[in-house]
């Protein structure tokens, strides 16, 4: 595992300039037996590059493991020399994949600065922005201040992705949370809650869920931007995330998730999904993207639907089962619906394609 450079893939593209001229000119000794086929093979390993941010994260690891065996290679973007060495401590205690050390680099750089973006990115045939965020504190869950920084990455992001000419596709997680939170009081609010439905911004601020009001206006400032800037774009609205040691390895994400809970769960709206189910999305989407894939995806595998459920997922957590089912609701519940068929259909394709191909 290597610090990666902006210059990282200048003697690829050299190199393929140089092969592409022996089609020219045969005379020059120096390219002689290089053929069109070493110009497809050093394209086939550009087209295998793809850079993942927060790749430190509880998601972020899980899908870079998930491209390895995919057989990309896979630029983790982190903030941080601290995050490089996490990445190396995971590496030595077997949570990154060890026989693909020659597949993975490392890229400090901030979501603040598009310069630096652009730097970590280029060369990459893909982005894979999965924008997790942690709270300095380690206590209050995810802040106002967190949805704004989160917003403003997205955009940076995003507009990296856009200026960088090899970048082709992008990815975004985002969150159910951007899909759920609807204002009920509107009489013809439909029951079905799919891959069309977007949560109300201004109820989110009236009840301070920060973390579906910044998944949500994140995802929105990437879709401006994507269509500004003809940047293909596809983003995962994901459940709560689980999957080993989750509410420890993820606890921001999943204190904030749960923010709200009660609410979720009477309506019928408190999902989750393993995080190895969630980076075969990512994967899964990622792929289909020059085919079929367009568009936001739900993922889910699971819906918190019985109080045993919730007192398991409660336990699992570490907090009071009435933090999920509660005791009584001072609003009148209608149960909606969950659909994510238009993932599972595309996972249904992708899969047997992956099961062709081995």
């Amino acid at each position: 595992m290597g610090i990666a450079k902006r210059r990282e893939f200048e003697d690829f593209r050299k190199t393929l300039v140089a092969l592409a001229a022996t089609e020219r000119s045969k005379e020059n000794d120096d390219f002689k037996g290089l053929t069109s086929s070493h110009i497809a093979d050093l394209d086939l390993q550009l087209d295998k590059l793809v850079c993942v941010t927060s790749g430190v994260s509880f998601l972020g690891l899980a899908l870079v493991n998930r491209l390895l065996l995919r057989g990309y290679s896979v630029r983790i973007l982190v903030d941080n020399q601290e995050d490089v060495e996490k990445l190396r401590e995971m590496q030595v205690s077997g949570e990154m994949m060890m026989a693909c050390n020659n597949k993975i680099s490392v890229v400090i750089a901030k979501q603040t600065e598009i310069q630096g973006l652009m730097e970590a990115f280029d060369g990459c045939r893909g982005v894979f922005h999965t924008s997790a965020f942690v709270d300095p504190s380690g206590i209050s869950g995810y802040s106002k201040s967190m949805a704004e920084i989160e917003v403003k990455a997205s955009e940076n992001v995003m507009k990296a992705c856009a200026r960088t000419s090899s970048v082709r596709n992008c990815v975004l997680t985002s969150s159910l949370l951007a899909c759920i939170w609807r204002d009920s009081s509107q009489h013809d609010l439909p029951l079905l809650v799919n891959h069309d439905s977007w949560s109300n911004e201004a109820l989110c601020m009236e009840k301070k869920l920060w973390f579906a009001l910044g998944k949500l206006k994140a995802e929105k400032v990437a879709w401006k931007i994507a269509e500004e800037m003809s940047l293909k774009l596809t983003t995962i609205c994901p459940g709560l995330i689980t999957g080993p040691q989750f509410s420890h390895r993820n606890p921001t994400a999943t204190i904030a998730y749960l923010k709200g809970a009660q609410e979720m769960y009477a309506k019928g709206l408190l999902a989750t999904v393993d995080v190895i189910r969630l980076a075969e999305a990512h994967v899964a989407v990622f792929e289909a993207m020059n085919k079929t894939a367009f568009g936001r995806y739900i993922c889910f595998d699971r819906i918190i639907a019985r109080d045993e459920e919730a007192e398991k997922l409660a336990s699992e957590i570490g907090i009071p089962p009435n933090r999920i089912c509660g005791n009584s609701l001072e609003f009148i519940p209608t149960h909606f619906e969950l659909s994510n068929k238009k993932l599972i259909n595309l996972m249904s394709r992708t899969i047997r394609n992956w099961h062709g191909q081995s």
